[in-house]
């Protein structure tokens, strides 16, 4: 089994008598063995400890150590989610001799199951191939119920390349499942920076029948417009996916990522949108993606991450 068990020594912070912060809160659970209680709000954190897919796209390598450099951040934080709710981390996904297919399967399953038993996943990564395993996992959840899912990605990146010689990346994620999903396929990125994105890849995504918003317009004085194209989208599906790539974020704020900018967005803005998307009571999924502990500046992207988490889990499940 492509599974690691988690680390209960990763959640460490603060002492206090009563549950003050996450890592009070956490329960480390084994093999997998998902909690079934369905009369509490809970969280399920899984991380992805694989760079395969970023290895195949020609990126920095160094991904395979985010999951473990967010729960460190995460522990930290200041607990404010309702107080019956449960966090529950079931360890890490990992790749074994390059079979990214098979880890991405494990991940899909996964995320089913803990749909289906009324977690909120949290998805720590990990390359943006990611996306194309935990999409996969949420699609299948919600064909049962024939609800039509929309995915917003937050990303300098469309992630819409094609796969190489038949096999995905972390560039394609999006692309693969706007194949196998043709009929079905509803998708937003947000913060499209063109400087690395090129006209083919706006062609790719005219062909999908994706929107987006430009790194220019993605900006807090066109607030009004951007709410209004975020609430146009969340009325024209059931249930959203939220996927949040590091590297849209500015390097200044973000500089551990395989592919920094200096261009990207900020937190307070990016945060703004996530508050939106939870206010909807349709956000059902998230991950945090590419994430590189081997480039980050005194812990400052995997703060960042933990706190993109911790924020829409409280958003969430208020």
């Amino acid at each position: 089994m492509l599974h690691q068990n988690p680390n209960p020594s990763l959640w460490s912070g603060r002492k206090s008598e009563t549950i003050e912060y996450w890592h009070q809160a956490t329960i480390s659970i084994k093999n997998l063995k998902l909690d079934d209680s369905l009369d509490i709000p809970k969280v399920g954190i899984l991380g992805y400890a694989g760079e395969e897919g970023v290895k195949r796209n020609q990126g920095r390598l160094g991904t395979a150590e985010a999951p473990n450099a967010i729960r460190k951040n995460l522990g930290t934080l200041a607990f404010h989610l309702p107080e019956k709710s449960r966090i529950f981390d079931y360890g890490d996904v990992y790749t074994e001799n390059s079979d990214m297919e098979s880890s991405h399967d494990l991940i899909s399953e996964t995320v089913f199951n803990l749909l289906d038993t009324n977690h909120f996943p949290i998805l720590l990564g990990g390359g943006h191939d990611l996306a194309l395993a935990h999409g996969r996992g949420i699609f299948k959840y919600l064909a049962a119920k024939n609800q039509k899912l929309g995915i917003i990605n937050m990303d300098a990146h469309f992630d819409l390349r094609p796969t190489l010689d038949g096999k995905g990346h972390s560039g394609s994620p999006f692309f693969q499942l706007a194949e196998e999903n043709k009929d079905s396929f509803q998708y937003l990125c947000l913060g499209v920076q063109r400087s690395v994105n090129p006209k083919s890849l706006f062609e790719t995504a005219e062909k999908v029948g994706a929107k987006w918003m430009v790194m220019e317009d993605f900006r807090m004085n066109n607030w009004e417009v951007i709410q209004e194209k975020i609430l146009w989208f969340l009325d024209s599906v059931d249930k959203i996916y939220l996927s949040v790539d590091m590297d849209g974020f500015s390097s200044a704020f973000a500089p551990g990522v395989s592919a920094p900018s200096p261009m990207g967005f900020r937190p307070e803005f990016a945060f703004k949108v996530f508050e939106l998307l939870a206010s909807s009571k349709k956000l059902i999924s998230m991950d945090v993606v590419e994430l590189n502990p081997a480039f980050d500046h005194d812990q400052a992207t995997a703060r960042l991450a933990a706190r993109c988490a911790e924020y829409v889990a409280r958003k969430v499940l208020k």
